[in-house]
């Protein structure tokens, strides 16, 4: 699943004052799913590239070779450029931080800015909306006076786990 949780290591404790510290207890971490790791596209553009110059073997000495290589060029480097691109625009890391006394999520993505959101995990509401959100299942955490998304970009299936292990973090203790 593109997402984690991590559990940091919690901070020694300090002898006689009560301790304050930065270290939350949870956080989780999510981003998209990507069908195609580096090394894949490594060995994509090579194969492609090998397919595309095998027919131009019986044109090597021939002007048509010459006239054909600048288009040859040009489909490559689209290639390269769309993956290169989709790679840019594919990082996005959702942080999900939870204390005893707040929780914060913060999202950081290639082409926008670092969006942060802060809330007291008592008073956060996670709602699922099955219908009318940008994707099904969309899931929604609201507290602080501002309803925020969290993990749009999983798939469905996903999302429906992850409000599972979302939903007994939050509201009141029993």
């Amino acid at each position: 699943m593109p997402y984690e949780w991590v559990k940091p290591v919690a901070a020694p404790e300090e002898s006689g004052a009560a301790r304050v510290s930065d270290t939350p207890l949870a956080e989780l971490h999510l981003w998209p799913y990507r069908s195609l790791p580096v090394r894949g596209f490594v060995i994509f553009m090579l194969i492609t590239l090998g397919l595309i110059a095998l027919p131009l073997v019986v044109m090597i000495g021939s002007p048509v070779l010459w006239g054909l290589l600048p288009f040859i060029a040009l489909t490559l480097w689209g290639l390269y450029m769309a993956f290169r691109r989709n790679y840019r625009d594919g990082y996005v890391l959702e942080r999900l931080q939870l204390w005893d006394d707040r929780v914060r999520l913060i999202r950081t993505g290639n082409r926008e800015r670092r969006r942060e959101w802060e809330a007291n995990p008592h008073w956060v509401r996670v709602s699922i909306h099955a219908d009318g959100g940008p994707v099904p299942h969309y899931i929604t955490l609201n507290g602080s006076g501002r309803e925020v998304e969290i993990g749009a970009f999983l798939s469905e299936d996903e999302r429906q786990e992850l409000i599972k292990e979302l939903r007994p973090l939050f509201g009141p203790r029993r």
